[in-house]
């Protein structure tokens, strides 16, 4: 069992920020302002709602983004699921013991506050990202 892990957001792919965040705001979400990510090629939008998980919509800066391949086969979609955790290195060793793969190592990212996050898959599971707490 990964022990310590707390829900933090689901990640969303869109070609377009603004019009997917005005579906969010219709259901009462609040956006937060978009940050561009150069290390990670894409733009990033926080939406929260009081009642509801916080979501985190991502969009590719251009067709090197990773987001683009989703984007491609699935048009907008939810494609992962953040944990946050206070150890991300035993963290992600847990999740490598249960067969999870590493597809994305341990590097800062700045639309959460300059912390470390990780992305593993499983395939059944799906993409997880872990962020430092």
């Amino acid at each position: 069992m990964i022990d310590n892990l707390e829900f933090h957001h689901i990640g969303v792919a869109t070609r377009d920020i603004e019009a997917t965040g005005a579906r969010y705001q219709a259901l009462g979400y609040v956006q937060g302002p978009t940050i561009h990510d150069p290390l990670q090629n894409i733009r990033i939008s926080f939406l929260t709602h009081p009642q509801m998980p916080m979501v985190e919509l991502l969009s590719p800066c251009d067709d090197k983004s990773p987001v683009v391949r989703i984007l491609d086969s699935c048009g907008t979609t939810p494609y992962h699921t953040c944990y946050q955790t206070p150890d991300l290195e035993a963290s992600i060793k847990e999740f490598k013991r249960q067969r999870y793969v590493v597809v994305v190592k341990p590097k800062v990212a700045c639309a959460i506050e300059g912390r470390r996050v990780a992305f593993l898959f499983h395939p059944e599971m799906g993409l997880v990202e872990l962020v430092e707490k």
